[in-house]
């Protein structure tokens, strides 16, 4: 089997993986609209006072609301992918087999998270933004090559929190337990995604820093290209640049891995 078909077949395995767990799925499309119906009621009291607020119009920050519930678990802003079971692997030892595999690490596990991400996003992505968008008036755009811009960038999203979440994971091998940056990663993600509030409200310096963090990559500049607030390439470009970026410094954690597990097993 060639490389590119057996990281194909990976990812097709992780999309089924996460598709058995229908029961799952359902709870947390309903918690994802439960928490949406709160945020939305939120920001409007908010935009009533402050109308344009960080550039955007009700019905865009509504907007935001809805699309960003919906990639919530695409993104895996709160983790909970590959890295807890990348972890214990690294604790018990049995990531030496997988590093002595004539598959590459990094790319296995990038390929596993992407079909997970694809199920998460058709499974607990549409029925939020459908639900939201038949309670208020949201601002979706018409144009097809808009969505298809906005799936692009939800795409190269997805690679910067892998990116992100695989260090993490690596970092085990150092600290013995990824608990404590796990959760660090993780509280990061909520403030610096845009999860809590578009990166665009967070006033002077502070909103100027965050939004050039890789985090924001994972829900604000998806959502800015679906509302056309932010040019596709280069939000493309910005993506890219820190996944290129997060994936060598990976390959350099890993790289350094295989030399201690070498090291320790002779």
């Amino acid at each position: 089997m060639g490389t590119g078909r057996l990281y194909a077949a990976v990812a097709a395995s992780g999309f089924r993986r996460y598709a058995t767990y229908r029961t799952a799925t359902a709870a947390g499309v309903f918690t994802n609209s439960v928490f949406g119906l709160i945020l939305a009621y939120t920001y409007l009291a908010v935009w009533n006072e402050r109308p344009h607020l960080g550039g955007y119009d009700q019905s865009q920050a509504l907007t935001f609301v809805w699309v960003s519930q919906g990639l919530l678990m695409t993104v895996a802003v709160f983790g909970g992918g590959f890295e807890e079971e990348l972890i214990e692997r690294i604790r018990t030892g049995d990531v030496a087999v997988d590093l002595y595999r004539p598959v590459d690490l990094q790319g296995w596990w990038l390929a596993s998270d992407l079909g997970r991400a694809l199920f998460h996003l058709l499974g607990r992505g549409v029925v939020p933004l459908v639900f939201g968008a038949l309670l208020f008036p949201l601002a979706l755009p018409a144009s097809p090559l808009t969505w298809v811009a906005f799936v692009l960038a939800v795409g190269l999203g997805v690679v910067v929190s892998f990116a992100i979440r695989f260090v993490v994971a690596l970092s085990v091998f150092w600290l013995l337990d990824g608990a404590g940056v796990a959760q660090l990663a993780g509280l990061t993600a909520v403030f610096c995604s845009g999860m809590l509030l578009p990166l665009n409200v967070f006033p002077g310096t502070l909103g100027e820093v965050v939004r050039l963090l890789p985090w924001s990559a994972l829900l604000q500049a998806p959502v800015d290209v679906l509302l056309g607030a932010a040019d596709p390439l280069p939000t493309y470009g910005f993506q890219i640049a820190w996944a290129v970026v997060l994936l060598g410094v990976g390959r350099l954690v890993q790289s350094a891995a295989t030399r201690r597990v070498v090291v320790q097993g002779g």
